[in-house]
């Protein structure tokens, strides 16, 4: 048994209240007050939470393991130790590896591979096509389902053609399982490296259209509306994404989506030189993007946050935005930036944001999931909500270090995270 005393839980008034939870067999046993004076002290261990927010642990819907193929980056252990240190119980890793998981005896030793190293759950993403770049030949998806897959994606591709798109949707559908998808119409790209604009020019980069995002998100849709699929939209960076959104959810497709920290607090006009620490996929787009994405949260256009935590060695990063990979990490200051610059700012509530972090993910893709009651699973996150410091990539879990917030005053530091009634991160 695991006493966690010493915390505060918001409460239906939007308030705190000062708790003690009892857990047990994996489970929430008792919420209150003085407990320990009711127990036996047989067996029982006591956390003191600092007075720290207690909330669900926390569900990424979106991070990058690199293991197998790319371990100099991340592996499984160390990517669900940074997910831990960030809050998170509950992480969808996804599949562009190497070897891709898209046959049955890969897919099935990645999945083995997530139970024995993770100190978190690990949901496995499948991919949506061979090799993940093929246009014309599809996974075996009744057997990746069988397997256990979460969902079918070809993250950091999009799928070019319409056809393989629905016949993906229609056998998603089929086996209820939602398509998820990294939008970009290779078309569009022109070599782009950043959002094309002023500062792109600026910079005397090539650009990244908004519409090679939001163009194949609009035939999507269509598709997804078609095929009766579960449709789920990664990292909506555009306002004209999230019209389109917008309006499939008003006729009734079956759309969700996620929108990430960074695309939240940052825009173009932030990036001050040509570095590839600022360079991520999609880019980060305009003052006018960045607003609309803050409304597409508040109105529920858009359903959850995801981090896209993606990291790179530093001499892959360190370097111009024409030669350095897309990405950065996210699960260990995700929480953080967005307690404190978005929930502190009075731009949304703190339960809102705990929505869009844990619960919202678990109600997208029906995964178990806390809901802080008696009887609930022991998945927690403790965070000091009350004292300030700066990121500082040094003490990261990732093995990368690959982030523009460098630096940044934030509250909301991790204190400790439990995974099915076990200690998995303590400050």
């Amino acid at each position: 048994m695991l006493l966690i005393k010493n915390v505060r839980m918001l409460n239906r008034q939007g308030g705190f209240q000062a708790v003690e939870l009892l857990i047990k067999d994996q489970k929430i046993n008792a919420i209150g007050l003085d407990l320990l004076n009711e127990l036996s002290h047989e067996e029982l261990k006591i956390f003191d939470g600092q007075n720290g927010l207690i909330t669900p642990g926390l569900i990424d819907l979106h991070v990058h393991f690199r293991q197998p193929g790319f371990e100099g980056k991340e592996t499984i252990e160390t990517g669900s130790k940074a997910a831990a240190r960030g809050g998170y119980t509950q992480v969808c890793a996804m599949p562009n590896l190497n070897p891709v998981p898209d046959n049955l005896a890969d897919f099935t030793a990645l999945m083995q591979l997530n139970e024995q190293e993770a100190c978190i759950k690990v949901h496995q993403y499948a991919p949506i096509s061979l090799e993940i770049t093929s246009e014309k030949e599809l996974v075996d998806f009744p057997a990746l389902t069988q397997e256990g897959a979460v969902a079918f994606t070809n993250d950091g591709k999009g799928v070019q053609t319409a056809g393989l798109m629905l016949q993906a949707m229609q056998m998603a559908e089929q086996l209820d399982r939602p398509i998820v998808a990294h939008t970009e119409d290779n078309s569009l790209l022109f070599g782009g490296v950043m959002h094309k604009g002023k500062v792109s020019e600026k910079l005397g980069l090539p650009g990244i259209y908004s519409a090679t995002e939001s163009s194949q998100i609009a035939r999507d849709c269509i598709l997804a509306k078609e095929a009766n699929c579960h449709y789920h939209v990664c990292h909506v960076s555009t306002k004209e994404s999230v019209a389109v959104i917008r309006a499939a959810k008003a006729e009734g497709v079956k759309v969700t989506c996620e929108v990430c920290p960074h695309h939240l607090l940052l825009c173009d006009e932030d990036i001050p030189t040509d570095d590839g620490n600022w360079k991520m996929n999609p880019p980060l787009r305009s003052r006018a993007d960045q607003a609309a994405l803050i409304q597409g949260l508040l109105d529920g256009t858009i359903d959850c946050i995801a981090t896209d935590h993606a990291p790179h060695m530093a001499e892959e990063k360190n370097q111009s935005m024409l030669k350095a990979p897309f990405g950065i990490v996210g699960s260990e200051t995700a929480f953080a930036l967005l307690y404190t610059y978005l929930v502190e700012r009075g731009i949304c509530s703190l339960e809102q944001l705990i929505n869009w972090m844990a619960w919202e993910p678990a109600k997208i893709f029906n995964i178990p999931a806390s809901d802080l009651t008696v009887g609930s699973i022991a998945d927690l996150a403790i965070f000091d909500i009350d004292h300030e410091y700066p990121i500082d990539p040094k003490e990261f879990a990732s093995k990368s270090t690959n982030t523009p917030f460098v630096g940044w005053q934030v509250k909301g530091k991790t204190l400790a995270t439990i995974y099915q009634g076990h200690l998995v991160y303590q400050a």
